[in-house]
């Protein structure tokens, strides 16, 4: 009888054993997933926050702009700045006489160059007929050339013998620099994706959270606190408690089509704005909220209740003084954890019509944008290599927003729960 008692205790012993290595497998498992995804995400992305340059001395002639004096900051922006930077290049290869190599040799700058030349006359208009050197972007095949992102021979090769001659003349010069790209985190979209930023979509989504904040947060604790403190236990009341949770659960794609069809159609609000977008993200925020707060009311405690009520305190008083600071720390959590997860939406910003090309930075939330998850979008379907780093850059992005919304959640729950002890 007692080595049988035995013979069972080792097998439960080794059950248990076997039970807690499964799960250290499992969390090994889990984590070496999540280690390797962000590690390809970091690796295919970091290096859109830089980008290659080239330096150039550009002769600032005022007939190749045509610009006529006085040189306003209005007539420099009409100016015609394209001709003054392929001369400067053709400048460092004077033996490139033919067109079609000129041609060829002038896609090794981006688009953008012409713009490094505008921006700088029109901060320094008496600097017109001077020689001055400036740093211009090189087009996205040279710059992920540099990067070593695209092969220099082999079969999918990009660039002719000639041009690759060109750029390492260039290199061998000193002439190209890899620096940091404040364009990437604070412009907005383009079709050159060495000119792509997400500075359009980061102010979209916070304009959009915005908007969604400011609606299902006071509705949600208003409504939380009305079922759970004055609603009676009624046919009308047990409904609404049971649509609230189905709400919950519905696919985000169906509140995108409610806001497509009662907003934009019925209202006449404007398309792809911030302000629509945040308006169907609550709505889809706003079950999580209510749940959230409910459940924080009801843990606590009755003994607060009855001690407000028996100090001759309202039942008002009794929910806005003593039950919903309590109820602080758990409603915001559920608030953040809501709000994180509109973030990363993406249908129901597609059906309101924020896939739309903005290349400008919204102002305000009622004028058109892109948001971060839909530009993510938009990137990850273009075919060009350079929108493979800025579509894992912008992930990287929109985690780090991630990580900070749930950090400020810790930390400000942690506070309220202190002060509320």
């Amino acid at each position: 009888m007692i080595h049988s008692n035995r013979t069972r205790v080792r097998k439960r012993q080794r059950a248990e054993q076997r039970f807690r290595a499964y799960g250290v497998l499992s969390l090994l498992a889990a984590g070496s997933v999540l280690v390797f995804l962000m590690y390809t995400i970091v690796a295919s992305g970091y290096s859109a926050f830089y980008r290659a340059t080239v330096l150039l001395d550009v002769q600032l002639d005022a007939g190749h702009i045509d610009v006529n004096p006085p040189f306003t900051r209005e007539a420099l922006l009409q100016g015609r700045y394209s001709s003054l930077v392929k001369s400067a290049l053709y400048a460092q290869f004077p033996g490139v006489t033919d067109r079609r190599e000129r041609r060829d040799l002038a896609r090794l700058l981006s688009p953008g160059a012409e713009l490094v030349v505008r921006d700088y006359l029109i901060a320094h208009p008496d600097g017109i007929g001077d020689k001055v050197t400036l740093e211009v972007p090189m087009s996205s095949d040279f710059d992920q050339l540099y990067k070593q992102h695209l092969p220099r021979s082999g079969e999918h090769i990009r660039f002719t013998a000639e041009q690759l001659q060109w750029y390492d003349r260039l290199l061998e010069e000193g002439r190209i620099h890899y620096r940091f790209n404040p364009q990437f985190l604070f412009g907005g979209d383009s079709r050159y994706p060495e000119l792509a930023g997400i500075g359009g979509a980061i102010a979209g989504s916070f304009y959009a959270l915005l908007v969604c904040f400011l609606l299902a947060f006071p509705l949600g604790i208003a409504a939380a606190t009305y079922l759970e403190e004055f609603a009676g236990d009624t046919r009308l009341t047990r409904i609404i408690e049971a649509n609230i949770n189905n709400l919950a659960a519905v696919p985000s794609v169906i509140f995108g089509l409610l806001g497509l069809a009662i907003f934009l159609n019925v209202f006449g609000l404007p398309r792809s704005t911030p302000l629509v977008g945040g308006m169907v993200l609550s709505l889809m925020t706003l079950p999580t909220i209510i749940i959230a707060t409910r459940a924080s009311i009801r843990s606590v405690s009755p003994g607060v209740r009855m001690a407000a009520l028996g100090m001759g305190a309202s039942r008002m008083q009794v929910v806005l003084h003593h039950v919903l600071p309590i109820a602080m720390p758990g409603t915001l959590t559920g608030t953040i954890i809501g709000l994180a997860q509109a973030l990363g939406e993406t249908a129901p910003l597609l059906m309101i019509g924020m896939v739309a090309f903005i290349a400008n930075t919204p102002a305000t939330p009622l004028d058109a944008s892109a948001a971060l998850p839909v530009q993510i979008f938009l990137w990850a379907e273009s075919a060009e290599r350079g929108f493979v780093e800025k579509t894992a850059a912008a992930i990287m992005v929109i985690m780090a927003f991630l990580i900070v919304m749930n950090l400020l959640a810790v930390i400000i729950r942690s506070r309220t729960q202190t002060k509320v002890e």
